[in-house]
């Protein structure tokens, strides 16, 4: 039983919520509907810093898509 309840916490994001943010967007059952407003806000901000054109109709799983890509590119988190 012990066994079987630390396979559950293994998998509750609320005990890891590292677990969820490590999910491929493109598996995530929500994905497909509009980004959040945290997203969009984040994302406006790392167009501006890159030079990218912002998409303010990009789903969830886009959103988070471009912003792991920016944010490679990104002066500011990148020490430049």
């Amino acid at each position: 039983m012990a066994q079987a309840k630390a396979h559950h916490d293994e998998h509750n994001t609320k005990v890891h919520p590292e677990g969820n943010a490590q999910k491929d967007p493109e598996t995530w059952v929500t994905g497909d509907e509009p980004m959040t407003g945290a997203q969009a806000s984040y994302l406006r901000t790392l167009c501006e810093e890159t030079g990218e054109e912002f998409d303010e109709g990009l789903s969830k799983a886009k959103a988070s898509e471009m912003i792991d890509r920016l944010k490679e590119r990104s002066p500011r988190l990148n020490g430049g």
